[in-house]
């Protein structure tokens, strides 16, 4: 495994990490792609390629703030200066939300920063948080994101095959484009899925995270 994947230093001591709020799971402030030198190879393989994949996908998506600031911005100079608002401004701002929420959901599972109540959870040992973690993965995580997945691949397909536009707007957009980031968000988060449950495994043999 080359040095680009291996790292002793993988995750920081929990002390060491920024937490601004005690809702927010651990934060992991690690390089994505670095995995500990005792991981073995074929783990070590897919938690690296899988976490690279994951940031990769957030840093294209998070340019989706861009043309939804500019939409907003230009509706609010309109509305405001001219008092002529468009008809198209809105849709596009909560389209591209729901495309930057679905398709940067991996990304936020991998870097840890899902909200979940874990005050009791981050004092157990790595290796009992292992555990919890392996059979919530398998038990809910799993279960529930491949139903999603899909409930919302049929539901996009028809309204691509439909040409289904969006009845609760003067401007009635095509909602295939938008509805596809469904599918692929929750495809991500199960490919995400996958190298959480390896570092779960981790976890629970090494008592101590990647």
């Amino acid at each position: 495994m080359s040095d680009l994947t291996k790292s002793s230093s993988a995750h920081e001591p929990a002390e060491e990490l920024v937490i601004t709020d005690e809702l927010i799971a651990e934060g992991r402030q690690h390089t994505p792609g670095i995995v500990p030198d005792d991981m073995p190879a074929t783990m070590a393989f897919w938690v690296s390629r899988i976490d690279l994949f994951s940031y990769y996908v957030g840093r294209i998506v998070c340019w989706f703030i861009v043309p939804l600031f500019l939409a907003m911005v230009y509706e609010i100079i309109v509305r405001k200066v001219w008092t002529a608002p468009t008809l198209w401004a809105y849709d596009v701002s909560r389209m591209l939300y729901g495309a930057l929420f679905m398709l940067g959901s991996a990304y936020a599972l991998m870097r840890g920063v899902h909200i979940r109540a874990d005050f009791l959870y981050r004092t157990w040992s790595a290796r009992a948080q292992g555990i919890v973690d392996l059979i919530l993965y398998l038990v809910l995580f799993f279960p529930s994101m491949l139903f999603f997945l899909y409930i919302s691949a049929d539901f996009t397909f028809e309204a691509w095959e439909r040409g289904e536009r969006a009845g609760d707007t003067a401007w009635m957009p095509y909602v295939g484009p938008v509805r596809s980031a469904l599918p692929l968000g929750i495809l991500f988060l199960v490919i995400q899925g996958v190298s959480e449950v390896l570092k779960c495994y981790y976890a629970i043999t090494r008592r101590r995270w990647p």
